[in-house]
């Protein structure tokens, strides 16, 4: 069990950073996506689906990864995956008022994570509804996939896109991040190992779809006139803020 959960683990790590990473090392705003970059997340969401045609060993992997961890864990309780979602996209900012510059100002990734955000959302929840599967602890018919696992990969594909060409450290860390949100997600009896998976490839593809479609949408709604703005990180009277400043 443990050495399954292992090779997990090192699926999403191996093929989540590097690969992804070399496919769009070009990125900017304004650049065409290349079909290859859409490879993993796609199969990671057709593993996912398959388990819901009924019987099959995909399905059958998920019962016996549930019975084992319960078998090895039937006490194990840990809220970390609820917090853990969020680190890779918190880390963004965290660089940013470090100093640390990303691929895009923060206005501009602030849109791209919303963006991404609200994609991932909207498919997450419609999905959740349309399969009506049965989460792993029998506590509520939405397990299918994985809301915390989708959000922590979106993050991190956020945090990778950022920071690669910084350092490629940096989505490593995110992903070893959204990972271990993923493998808790089984541990708390929350969720088959299939919404595992599905929901790291609708994260991924969700920021990658954002990273598309965000200079689209900011072109439409602010034309194609010269914008200068900025967001930056502020922090007064023992708070954290951000001051937005533009001319459009």
């Amino acid at each position: 069990m443990r050495l399954r959960l292992v090779c997990l683990a090192c699926l999403f790590l191996s093929i989540g950073t590097p690969v992804i990473s070399n496919a769009q090392s070009q990125d900017t705003l304004n650049s065409k996506p290349k079909v290859a970059a859409f490879v993993i997340p796609t199969i990671f969401i057709g593993y996912g689906l398959v388990s819901l045609a009924g019987k099959n060993a995909i399905r059958d992997l998920d019962l016996t990864t549930r019975d084992e961890l319960q078998e090895d864990h039937p006490l194990f309780a840990a809220h970390v995956d609820d917090y853990a979602q969020f680190a890779p996209a918190l880390a963004v900012y965290g660089l940013h008022l470090a100093g640390v510059k990303g691929k895009n100002n923060l206005a501009d990734a602030t849109g791209i994570y919303l963006l991404s955000t609200a994609i991932m959302g909207g498919t997450v929840s419609g999905l959740k509804s349309w399969t009506h599967r049965l989460r792993p602890n029998n506590s509520g018919f939405n397990s299918f996939p994985s809301g915390h696992t989708a959000n922590a990969f979106a993050a991190a594909e956020f945090l990778n896109q950022e920071y690669k060409e910084v350092s490629p450290w940096y989505g490593y860390a995110g992903y070893t991040v959204a990972t271990a949100t993923g493998v808790l997600r089984m541990y708390n009896n929350k969720h088959w190992l299939s919404d595992v998976v599905a929901g790291a490839g609708f994260g991924i593809l969700s920021t990658k779809l954002a990273y598309i479609f965000y200079p689209k949408l900011k072109r439409l709604v602010l034309g194609k006139g010269e914008q200068h703005y900025t967001l930056v990180p502020s922090y007064q009277q023992h708070s954290f803020g951000l001051s937005f400043n533009g001319t459009f």
